[in-house]
This record gives C-alpha cells, structure tokens and sequence, in this order.
C-alpha cells in the first residue's frame, strides 16, 4: 500500500516543514509532502487546497493530513468532502468565530464598527473584515476525517475549552499530559479524560 501524508503549515510556516515528519513517518511507509500555500482566507483555501490534494494524492492508497493551526482551519473548511484516511492536527484553530471576536475585543472594535468599515488594521498587526467573519459565520466546519489533536498547553489562539467543544463534537476523547494537551480521537467515545505522563 502507497501512503502519502501532506504537511499543511501555519501563519508564517512553510512546506519546508514537512521535513520534521518525514524520519517520523517513513519507518511507517510514508512519503511526506509540504505545501505552500498562498491562501489568506478560507475561500481562496477553497480554491486553492483541493486541487493540490488531488494532484499529490494520485498514485497512493492512503492519505494523512498533518495541519498546524491556521493551516488545519484551512484544511478543515476547504478539505472536507475529500477522500482523507486520518488527520492529524497541531493546535488548531478549532473556532474561528471566537478567535476574530476575541480580535474584536482585543482592538475595542464592535461588530456594528466592523460591519460599517469593512476592515479594521489593528494595533496588535491583524486586520479585521467583515467579510471573513459573515464567512466563518456562514459556513461552519463540517468534518467527519479521523483526526488526532495535539495542543500546546500554551496556545494563546485557542483555549482548551474550544478545543474540548471542538473533539466532543467530533467524538473525542482528551488526555492531558505534563508540559502539553494532547487531544486523540477515539472511535465512539466522548469527554475529557485525565492521564498523568
């Protein structure tokens, strides 16, 4: 069986990375792809993701997704209706909606101001839209992969509450373990689950 797993990095990555998991992997039969995308928006990743899964995966008989924060949003909205056998997310941006909201309040900036202005730079170096919002609110993840989260204990995007909401709607299951989160899918169960390392 040919196995493939495309590495899909985040904010200020690049397909270099893919580097890292290729010694990891290929003891397991994997080739490893990065992929550099240009998207900054989840309508361009729905463009622009599912032409390249569909180049990369030709000629194998499983597919692993590894995404690292933003890139897993992006996999995760563009990705879904694609054929995946497993993913594995780095943590993730598991609730946009909350992250441009908790942006929001950050800047001082209400929606009716977002709404009004169409985009916001922001102090902190986001800018805000109105559009990606309307987005993200529109269109929710829908995702039914396999999928395995590891999340770092300090991640200062997403709390482990999203991240919780995020695998029990996914029939999750979360272990904690010192120094780190890490949050793995199991067939059929949910909650969360304490484990000492």
């Amino acid at each position: 069986m040919k196995k493939l797993a495309i590495y899909v990095h985040g904010i200020g990555g690049n397909a270099g990375e893919a580097e890292h998991y290729r010694p990891l992997l290929s003891g397991f039969g994997y080739d490893v792809v990065g992929f550099d995308y240009r998207a900054q928006n989840p309508w361009e990743a729905r463009e622009e993701f599912p032409p390249f899964l569909e180049s990369e995966k030709s000629g194998f008989d499983s597919i692993l997704l590894i995404a690292n924060s933003i890139g897993a949003y992006f996999a995760m909205s563009s990705l879904s209706a694609l054929h995946i056998d497993r993913a594995l997310f780095i943590s993730p941006v598991a609730d946009m909606e909350k992250l441009i909201c908790d942006m929001m309040n950050r800047a001082n900036v209400t929606e009716d101001e977002l709404r009004a202005r169409g985009e916001i730079p922001t102090e902190f170096g986001e800018t805000l839209s109105w559009d990606y919002l309307c987005y993200v609110r529109t269109n929710p993840i829908v995702w039914s992969v396999p999928s395995r989260i590891l999340y770092g204990e300090h991640d200062n995007l997403t709390s482990l509450e999203k991240i919780s909401f995020f695998c029990a709607a996914h029939r999750s299951t979360a272990h904690s373990h010192e120094g780190r989160r890490a949050l793995v899918s199991h067939g059929g169960a949910n909650g969360i689950r304490g484990q000492t390392a």
